[in-house]
């Protein structure tokens, strides 16, 4: 089939792209590779690093990052848990910000705690997270002070540690479970008992409970010095300025006399294989790895380095192709897998090999996943192999490289972290580009299989670890695991063919079909076409990605319009249609097709509507049709990856019930809409007696082998003239039998009244709260916008009084909102996490703080930050592809002028405190509610 003008125009211009890239000078294999040019990368005489890059997206924004290479692996006995402690006192009080002042300051500018302002701790490092508008020089310069005071003027006062403490004990509390358990046995031996087993961030509760105060301050003067630490200037300003700014805040931070060396841990070399079996009744799947050496691992920051991470990728992402199709078997041996060489802590690596175990267990993972990696060591991999892994990587290069002027700020400052800490290349995509052009190509087979050889294990110390609830099977012992893997590796293996496939979904498109009508908004910028088989479709051409188109679809219908004898049936349908692929094409023969190319597609059943959604470059924007038009017209039957993806899926629920969170979901559920069978549930083995293949292909084919009542949108880089004879070839085409288009409200209702229950699950003593109040409402924007005010004013209240002023929570909150389908109602949630022995207390407390907006409304100014917070997240989604596309749809579905998106700044503006007191009031009846607390089983 003949390349598109659209096709041509693109490929030129990638050519050119390519040519561009190329013009600087290749470095010589040895040679180190240089910094982006984009980047400004300096040291201050203290020893402070800083990285500095003015980047326009998002716009108005400016992303700040201080990061310090302390973590908790720096730790003292006395100190266990205090470098994440540490992070936390980060907002409770510094030199120029009391106690609560800086969230508050923060929240003022549109800055939302926890979604914005964060930070995390590690074993090695510790980073803080600042995005700042840039709209005013006041906010950037008090951004600067505020990392000036996290990195020097944190005051630690003894009230404030104390205030603290029931916090950290909380978050430390929340993760609690088999996960936890396990963990403790298992990270001795996955660390070969080194330091890192010892120093898990959280820390150990007798030390957090007891510390002196001394403890953490004798940290952050050890460690928070500028030789450790880097600060990151990425966004909307001048870099002049920045360096200024840089410079006046950090360059008289001082290190202190004597310094404690930085030394990293070291990992010790594994002396003997050894089998590792760990059970926990709550665990909710069986989980096999196999962990070969860890070894030392320092980035190479050379161009012959770059090139052997390239091939390393390459190979990486043929071994993963193999290990998927693995799971396509009628009787998988293993629900999901994987192999390969990865990270395991800053300067060391491992190969590992790892199975979610299905109903065989541990024994036809093993077999299948060393088998695999024996057949790889063995015979290595195949022409054809290596030119659609090359074909993958290079496009994905392209990408990159034609988003190098809209990529975000904060994944520059990702990268930068990464260089400090770890020492990886930054080069800069525009370098990167012309380096995998230039080797991509040269990478040869033989030299792809020679590295496969040296990377997968044969004979070497391993640590073979089976852990979960191994329900309804004999535990092995460890002998036994390493056995296993003994007789797996004596198998014969032959080499594995592969077959040609072809570079096109279909070798002629349809007889094409009209667009018989027109229109535009300018607006919103939008052009709605009417195609002749009766498909609307909005088009919606944007400068915000280079190399990015989005696709969606929808019409009322979905699974309500089956009856409750087929609703396993319905909710399954479109997603193993997609498992059993499409033409003559499984799943894994469409990824070979269309290697090289950035599309995908996916179907789907929802309760009211049925739904499409896409992506692809620019330069695949017909790919991306044709995908689209044979996933409804030409579903594949596979009784295979059928039985294949019931048996996973049965597999997957064997033990989705041991979590105590399970059940208490499901009783959440369960006791709202009164037991009613169209709620889904977690999932059970037995309820996939009920999916049938015929039946289930029937529905898909009810629902969409039709595009009556489609409405298509494309939001993205496309130009609207080429794309119009595609959409009449690709959608035009598509046929428009007559079939429902309209949803079934099926009568899911919430109970009323005050309903109550509770869930004893759950060796730890940890507790959670849900309480839901529903009813009518009445629906429109204004109202939803209000239902959002009323959750956000809320949410502070509950933070700052809950877990700030009392200690009773880390995490939580409300949620909420008003919806037009399948008829008007509302719902706002609490979700709670405590400790048992404060149950009554969290729940008075939120009630409480409920009352008080019933009576009084909020507060002025909490009600301003959450409105400057909408008006700031709103000026960056503007930007965004996935916003319009999401908000097009949203207009459509209820009914909306569409024009109406252009008004969430006026519709902001109008929302008072009196609104917030009167949804307060409207949404929250205290006759009407359902409550489940969740309570650990008694001992």
């Amino acid at each position: 089939m003949k390349l598109s003008s659209y096709k041509l125009a693109t490929a030129a211009a990638l050519l050119g792209a390519s040519l561009l890239a190329h013009a600087a000078p290749l470095p010589a294999p040895g040679d180190t590779l240089p910094v982006a040019p984009h980047v400004k990368v300096g040291k201050l005489p203290n020893g402070l690093t800083y990285y500095i890059q003015k980047n326009a997206r998002p716009e108005k924004r400016l992303e700040l990052r201080l990061v310090v290479k302390a973590g908790s692996i720096l730790e003292d006995e006395d100190q266990l848990g205090l470098a994440h402690f540490t992070e936390h006192m980060a907002f409770n009080g510094s030199t120029h910000f009391k106690r609560h002042e800086l969230v508050s300051y923060l929240q003022s500018i549109g800055v939302k705690f926890g979604r914005d302002l964060n930070a995390y701790t590690s074993f090695d490092q510790t980073v803080y997270m600042l995005p700042i508008p840039t709209d005013s020089k006041e906010a950037v310069e008090k951004g600067f002070l505020v990392l000036e005071d996290w990195a020097s003027g944190i005051t630690f006062n003894d009230e404030d540690i104390e205030s603290e403490r029931g916090i950290v004990l909380e978050e430390l509390r929340m993760g609690k479970g088999a996960n936890d358990r396990m963990n403790q046995v298992l990270y001795p031996k996955l660390f070969n008992g080194s330091r890192y087993a010892e120093r898990l961030p959280i820390g150990k509760a007798d030390v957090l409970r007891t510390f002196k105060p001394d403890a953490i301050r004798r940290f952050y003067r050890d460690w928070y010095r500028p030789d450790l630490m880097a600060v990151m200037v990425v966004g909307d300003i001048d870099p002049a300025e920045a360096e200024k700014l840089v410079k006046a805040h950090f360059g008289k931070l001082k290190n202190p006399d004597n310094a404690r060396p930085r030394e990293y841990a070291v990992i010790p070399e594994r002396k003997a294989d050894e089998g590792l079996v760990i059970t926990d009744r709550e665990a909710p799947a069986d989980v096999l790895y196999i962990r070969y050496p860890i070894v030392p691992h320092p980035e190479d920051p050379t161009y012959g380095g770059y090139r052997r991470d390239l091939v390393e990728k390459l190979y990486g992402a043929m071994l993963g192709q193999r290990i998927m199709e693995l799971t396509q078997q009628a009787d998988p041996p293993f629900i999901q897998g994987g192999s390969g060489m990865g990270k395991v802590v800053r300067g060391y690596r491992s190969f590992t090999v790892s199975a979610l175990l299905g109903k065989g267990g541990h024994v036809p993972a093993i077999n299948a996943l060393i088998q695999e990696d024996e057949r790889a060591r063995q015979f290595g991999f195949t022409a054809s192999e290596l030119d659609r892994a090359k074909k993958t990587m290079l496009r994905n290069y392209e990408r990159m490289y034609a988003e190098r002027d809209k990529s975000d700020s904060a994944g520059f400052v990702a990268e930068y972290i990464r260089n400090f800490l770890e020492g990886e290349p930054i080069p800069g995509i525009q370098n990167e580009y012309a380096y995998a052009q230039a080797l991509v190509p040269g990478i040869t087979l033989e030299e792809v299989n020679a590295a496969v050889r040296a990377a997968i294990p044969s004979d070497d110390k391993k640590l073979v670890i089976l852990m979960g609830s191994l329900k309804d099977r004999v535990a092995p012992t460890g002998t036994e695991l390493l056995a296993a893997v003994d007789q797996a590796q004596k198998q014969t293996v032959a080499a594995r063919e592969d077959k040609a496939y072809a570079s096109n979904l279909l070798d002629q498109p349809p007889a094409p079909g009209r667009i018989v009508a027109e229109q535009e908004n300018k607006a919103l910028g939008t052009v709605e076409l009417t195609l002749s088989n009766g498909v609307k479709v909005v088009l919606k051409p944007t400068d915000f990605r280079n190399d990015q188109v989005l696709m969606s679809a929808v019409r009322f219908g979905g699974q309500s319009l089956f009856g409750e004898e087929d609703i396993f049936n319905a909710r399954y349908a479109s997603a193993l249609a997609a498992q059993m692929g499409a033409l003559n094409y499984s799943p894994a023969d469409l990824q070979k097709v269309l290697a090289g190319k950035s599309v995908g597609v996916s179907v789907a059943m929802a309760d009211l509507s049925d739904n499409l959604t896409g992506s692809a470059g620019s330069a695949d924007i017909e790919t991306l049709l044709q995908l689209t038009h044979v996933k409804l017209t030409q579903p594949r039957r596979d009784e295979v990856l059928f039985n294949s993806f019931v048996a996973r899926q049965r597999d997957l629920a064997r033990n989705a019930m041991a979590r105590p969170e399970a059940e208490f979901g499901d009783t959440v559920r369960g006791t709202l809409f009164g037991g009613h069978p169209r709620v889904p549930r977690t999932p059970r083995p037995e309820d996939f007696d009920k999916v049938q293949l015929e039946r289930v292909q029937q529905i898909y084919r009810e629902r969409f082998s039709s595009a009556k009542g489609l409405t298509f949108y494309f939001v993205g880089s496309f130009d609207v003239a080429k794309l119009k004879p595609l959409l009449a070839t690709w959608l035009a085409s598509l046929p428009a039998a007559d079939i429902p288009v309209a949803y079934r409200d099926t009568g899911v209702r919430p109970v009323r009244g005050v309903v109550k229950k509770e869930v004893r699950r759950g060796k730890e003593s940890k507790s959670n709260i849900s309480i839901t109040f529903t009813g009518d409402a009445a629906f429109s924007q204004a109202e939803q916008l209000r239902m959002q005010a009323l959750v956000e004013v809320l949410n502070l209240r509950l933070t700052e009084v809950l877990r700030e002023q009392l200690g009773l929570i880390y995490g939580g909150g409300a949620s909420g909102g008003v919806t037009k389908l399948p008829y008007p109602n509302y719902s706002v949630a609490l979700a709670l996490p405590c400790g048992p022995e404060n149950v009554d207390k969290v729940i008075a407390a939120a009630f409480a703080e409920i009352r008080k907006l019933q009576e009084n409304g909020p507060a002025a100014a909490d009600l301003a930050k959450v409105k400057q917070n909408w008006l700031t997240s709103h000026r960056l989604a503007l930007r965004e592809n996935g916003f319009w596309m999401a908000q097009l749809q949203a207009a459509q579905l209820n009914g909306f002028p569409p024009e109406s998106i252009l008004g969430f700044t006026e519709r902001v503006a109008a929302v008072t405190p009196a609104d917030v007191q009167g949804a307060a009031q409207r949404y929250f009846d205290f006759d009407n509610y359902v409550q489940v607390v969740l309570y650990p089983e008694a001992k």
